[in-house]
């Protein structure tokens, strides 16, 4: 019997838990590979949870589900990234195979990097990204905001018009990248980050291939554009910081700035989206965050928590190593199931509970450790803002779409219409 059939679902919604024998494998490939469990992985983890907490995997690796296991994974400095690791989880037809051996490896990626490389590239970004800097920021995302709320008339889809616009406006205008070419970007960004899937057609491996070559040429060009006429961003003081300590190569300023542009809207898209989705579907909670506002802090942690915006992340052994009582070989790769920990029962009471008041820590969704998400302060503001704003000035807002319209994604997970009608106070 497959996962789904073990499940029981019903329009992409679980009503039953599984009986009896309860393959992990199989509620894992289907989260990751399949539209039903990619729509609707939290039946799967929740069965996870219950029967298989730890376990080796089909996909080479020991995966974790748990908080306090994913979160000492991902602090433990025995383990680290590593291209080898991961490439390994990827299941790649031999076209994809060929094509890759015949491409230049880039190792660049702070994303892909450990110390003390890691250390020397996010040092030189952080303290655009502290939660004091990023503060100082409120005022201007609230203009940019409402700017996008003028427009809003009736019926309309939110991706397109407030989740999308919204942070990359923000993070580009941070970088440097010019407002005429932003909007470009988001088919080419969602192309390029299906590369980070376990499995992709030949299609699709083609065009995310082509999308990162098409990011790296723009950002060259920026580069060059930049290093002529120096102006007040982020990747100006990137090029400075090479040119005056020799401290980034080009290609480091380069892959730099593809992932803080590409992260820095990506992943808060799918926040907002998956955030208004929850507090339509939940009008209880959105009433209640409409009549104590002061919750949108700790609404925004519980957003994050319920329907994570990444939903994994992984670390290779640099030595045999000890995980949850299992062993793991050096070049050994675990991963961690973040959208899982933040529906574990050990951790979080009554997990499937969506509860904008809820006070039990931060989520598991900006990863932990070193690699912890450098946007995590920037995200958490957008959130405060938008789903503040949106309410307050759109207080009838209403749901259009009985079922959510995901991305056929695992790794990265959002929405790719919301469509609601807006009605202003």
């Amino acid at each position: 019997m497959t996962a789904s059939g073990l499940l029981g679902d019903t329009g992409g919604v679980t009503t039953t838990e599984p009986t009896g024998a309860v393959d992990p494998n199989l509620l894992l490939v289907e989260a990751m590979m399949t539209p039903e469990g990619r729509a609707d992985p939290y039946p799967r983890y929740r069965a996870l949870q219950q029967h298989a907490p730890v376990f080796e995997s089909v996909i080479d690796a020991l995966v974790v589900v748990r908080y306090k296991d994913c979160w000492e994974v991902l602090r433990d400095n025995r383990l680290g990234k590593s291209d080898r690791g991961e490439r390994d989880m990827v299941r790649m037809t031999p076209y994809q195979q060929e094509q890759m051996a015949q491409r230049n490896p880039r190792d660049s990626s702070m994303l892909f990097l450990n110390p003390p490389d890691h250390t020397r590239l996010r040092g030189l970004v952080s303290k655009a990204f502290t939660p004091r800097t990023v503060e100082r920021m409120r005022p201007e995302i609230l203009d940019i905001t409402d700017d996008l709320l003028d427009a809003w008339d009736g019926e309309l889809d939110v991706i397109s018009s407030l989740a999308f616009p919204l942070p990359v406006t923000v993070i580009g205008r941070m970088l440097g990248v010019p407002e005429a070419d932003r909007r470009d970007f988001q088919p080419i960004v969602q192309a390029a980050t299906k590369g980070l899937e376990f499995s992709m057609s030949d299609d699709e491996f083609d065009a995310a291939m082509a999308a990162l070559d098409h990011l790296n040429e723009y950002f060259v060009d920026l580069v060059a554009a930049r290093r002529k006429e120096p102006e007040d961003d982020l990747l100006t003081s990137l090029i400075h910081a090479r040119d005056e300590g020799d401290r980034l190569s080009e290609e480091e300023i380069v892959s730099t700035a593809i992932l803080l542009f590409a992260a820095g809207f990506e992943t808060t898209t799918n926040l907002i989206g998956n955030g208004l989705y929850a507090l339509l579907s939940h009008p209880d909670q959105l009433r209640r965050l409409q009549e104590e506002p002061r919750l949108i802090k700790s609404a925004v942690e519980e957003i994050l928590r319920w329907d994570s915006p990444v939903q994994i992340d992984g670390r290779s052994a640099f030595e045999d190593v000890e995980i949850a009582g299992h062993h793991v070989p050096k070049d050994g790769f675990v991963v961690t199931l973040l959208g899982a920990a933040n529906h574990d029962p050990t951790h979080y009471t009554e997990p499937e509970r969506f509860d904008i008041a809820r006070d039990e820590g931060p989520p598991m969704s900006f990863a932990s450790g070193i690699h912890y998400c450098l946007g995590a302060a920037l995200a958490r503001l957008e959130g405060q803002v938008v789903f503040g704003r949106v309410l307050e000035r759109f207080p009838t807002l209403e749901l259009l779409d009985e079922a959510p319209h995901y991305k056929d994604n695992f790794v990265l997970r959002g929405l790719s219409e919301l469509r609601v009608d807006a009605q202003a106070a």
